[in-house]
Parts: structure tokens; sequence; C-alpha cells
């Protein structure tokens, strides 16, 4: 699970709190506010990475400020990472000039990126890129992203790929072409579900719901998961209000039981689908 959201407890409560849930691991937030600060990487992440293993879990992934090579902190976060055996991190962030054509821009992105890619081979980690749904984001359609990182190589540079985001850009079947286009490049995914609906002004927006509440469909793209074997790191976001712990909240609304609550419904739904899709 992404620790975002549990942005309101810290070291042995969150790894107890991450226990009850019922996953096996955590998506670390490393980033400034998070749950790590980037500049406190060497000092505090062995510490939680500890809180973690006492309760049987791991640190699967962590979720970071990297754009690319020049981030603050960046040498410092991949180097921690992969002396405690993380090789996997969520990078982004990369949006376009709407006034500006595509590809040109695309192309003007891979000097950054095979800066990352330089720099992740070094430490021998893997930076995947998470999808985001919207204008004028890059990674949205998917192909766009598969223009950008084809020259590179896929254990250094890669796709988180969010099936909740995928699903607003491309619901009917779109989500099973961007899958397709992602290829080699899928190294992890994360989880959320929505449903359509109109806004105050009558516009309709996706409005996150909890797993199995809104259109995703985790049935055919477990199955499809299955058929490519694939065995990156798998997220759960839980982006649907929770008293404000959606939102990463310090102080939320809701008491910690009945997020854990929440938390815990989503999970257990997860692995049933995961169990039942074939």
């Amino acid at each position: 699970m992404f620790t975002k959201h549990l942005q309101f407890l810290s070291g042995d409560a969150l790894a107890d709190a991450i226990a009850e849930i019922g996953v096996e691991g955590a998506d670390l937030s490393l980033r400034k506010g998070g749950h790590v600060e980037p500049s406190r990487v060497r000092q505090d992440l062995p510490l939680l990475i500890r809180a973690l293993e006492k309760r049987g879990l791991r640190l699967t992934m962590a979720t970071t400020d990297v754009v690319d090579a020049e981030s603050p902190y960046a040498e410092d976060v991949l180097a921690a990472l992969a002396e405690h055996g993380v090789t996997h991190y969520r990078w982004g962030g990369f949006k376009f000039d709407p006034m500006r054509p595509i590809v040109e821009q695309i192309e003007a992105l891979k000097p950054r990126v095979r800066g990352l890619e330089e720099l992740n081979r070094r430490h021998g980690v893997c930076a995947m890129y998470h999808t985001h749904s919207g204008l004028n984001q890059i990674g949205a359609a998917i192909w766009d992203l598969r223009l950008l990182l084809k020259d590179f190589d896929p254990k250094y540079v890669a796709v988180n790929y969010d099936i909740g985001h995928a699903t607003v850009e491309g619901g009917f079947g779109g989500w099973i072409e961007s899958l397709n286009v992602t290829g080699p490049y899928l190294r992890g995914v994360a989880l959320k579900d929505f449903l359509w609906v109109k806004n105050p002004k009558g516009e309709w927006r996706p409005e996150w719901r909890p797993v199995g509440e809104g259109m995703v469909p985790f049935d055919q793209f477990f199955a499809t998961l299955k058929r490519v074997r694939f065995a990156g790191p798998m997220q759960i976001h839980y982006e649907y209000a929770m008293g404000g712990a959606e939102n990463g909240s310090r102080h939320p609304e809701w008491a910690k039981d009945r997020i854990i609550a929440s938390m815990k419904r989503d999970a257990t739904r997860i692995k049933a689908l995961w169990a039942g899709s074939s």
C-alpha cells in the first residue's frame, strides 16, 4: 500500500497499521513532507525498514520527488534504496506544453531520461514513471511514454501503470491497448477504482471509489497481468474520501480505526479479485 494515506502515523504505529490492513509491504512516501524526508534518507530509511521487517513486511518500492538525475537528493535517495535492497521507485511529473508539437517535446526530454537511466544503472534500481489521466499529462495516453522510453533499458527506466487513470483515459477498451503498448516497460501497477459523476457545475468528472464500487475492470485487468506474467510491485492507492487521509492529511477527520477498516476492505477485495481472475 502507498503510505501517503497513513501520513498521520509513523514508525512502529505505521508498521502496525500496514500489517493490520493485510498487505505484504509498503510503497513508501519518500519525498518532501512524506514519511521519510529525502534530506534524511540515510538516517531514517533503515529505521522504517526495520519496523516493517519486525512484522514480516517488506519495503517493495518508494515514491519519490525524483524527476531526473539533477533532482535534489536524487543520488542520496537511490544509493540508500539500493543499499537496503529496494530496487523500484516511482518518478514522473513531465507535462506537455499545449502550444508546442508533442513529438518535439518528447525528443527534448530524452536527455533527461538518459541521465536518469545512467544514475539508475549505477545503483541497480529501476525508475517507474507513474501514469495519470488528464490534459497535458505525459503518460496519460501511454503511447507518448513508450516513445519517450523506447531507446532506453526497461531495467532502469520503466512504467508504473495506474489502471484507475488508464480506465479514465480509455474505459471501454483503450486501457487494453495502452497496456499492450507499455510492453516490456511495465514494471509496476497501481490500483484504484472510480466512477464518472457530474460535479455541481454539471460537468462529468472521475470520482474515486473503493475497490469494486467503480468501473475499473479488475477481473479482466488481472487476467491480462497473469497472462503476461507480470511480477513487479503492485500498489493500492486510496484516493476516495476518507476524512482527508486520501490526500495525506496528518490530522484526518476520520478515526484511525475507520480508516484502517476501509483500507483493509480494499486489500481483501483486491486479493479476492486477483485469486478469481484467470
